[in-house]
C-alpha cells in the first residue's frame, strides 16, 4: 500500500477509531512514512491523541504538555460565549490544541469554526496573553494529565451562524457578572476580566 493510501484509509476513520489504533501497528506505519508524512499523520489523527498513541503503555501515565489556542468571543453585548462540554459537566472558552506546523493564530480561527461555526479573519485577533503555568493543569475523564500552554485571544469581529459540534453540549453569551461557577478555565477569564478593566 502507498504511504499515500495509508494517510487516506487513516483519515476515513472515525475519531474513537483514530484514538483506538493499535500501537504496534501505528510503529509499522510510522516506520515507513517520510517526516512531512509523520506530520500529516499527526495532524489527521490530532497532535495530542497521536503522542499519546505513540506511547504505548504509558500512553495515560505520561503528563503531556500540550501547546494551543482559546477565544474570548464577545457579542454586542460585552458578553463571552462559553461551551457546556460533552465530556464533563464544565463550561469553558472555544479552542484547542496546536497542531504540528500550525501557527497560534491559525490554531484559535480553526477551533473557532470547529467548535462554534463562527468564521474569524486574522486581523481580528486580539492577542490578550500566552498563559502557562500551574493554572493550565487539566484532567480529562480518561485519566490523561496535561499542562497546558495556551494563546488566549479576544475576537470582537465574527460572522456565520452560531451552532456546535459534538464536543459541546451547548453554547452560550454569559455577562461576566453572572458566570456560571463551574468553569473549565477560571484562569483564562480572570486574565481576561483584569485585561478589561486595564483597558
Amino acid at each position: 500500500m502507498k504511504n499515500k493510501d495509508i494517510l487516506d484509509k487513516i483519515n476515513s476513520l472515525s475519531n474513537e477509531e483514530k484514538r483506538n489504533l493499535d500501537y504496534n501497528e501505528l510503529v509499522n506505519i510510522i516506520n515507513v512514512l517520510s517526516p512531512d508524512e509523520i506530520i500529516s499523520l499527526s495532524n489527521i489523527i490530532g497532535y495530542p491523541v497521536f503522542t499519546r498513541l505513540c506511547m504505548g503503555d504509558l500512553k495515560h501515565k505520561f503528563v503531556l504538555l500540550q501547546d494551543g489556542a482559546a477565544a474570548i468571543i464577545v457579542n454586542n453585548k460585552g458578553q463571552i460565549l462559553l461551551q457546556s462540554r460533552a465530556d464533563r459537566d464544565k463550561w469553558g472558552l472555544p479552542g484547542g490544541c496546536q497542531e504540528l506546523g500550525e501557527r497560534f493564530q491559525d490554531t484559535v480561527i480553526r477551533e473557532v469554526k470547529e467548535e462554534t461555526n463562527l468564521d474569524v479573519l486574522e486581523k481580528d485577533l486580539e492577542l490578550i496573553d500566552i498563559v502557562s503555568g500551574k493554572s493550565r493543569r487539566n484532567e480529562y475523564p480518561n485519566g490523561d494529565v496535561v499542562i497546558n500552554n495556551t494563546a488566549l485571544y479576544l475576537i470582537k469581529n465574527y460572522s456565520g451562524e452560531l451552532k456546535w459540534d459534538t464536543e459541546s453540549k451547548e453554547m452560550k453569551f454569559f455577562d461576566l457578572d453572572k458566570l456560571p461557577i463551574n468553569q473549565n478555565d477560571p484562569d483564562l477569564i480572570k486574565i481576561y476580566i483584569n485585561y478589561v478593566n486595564k483597558m
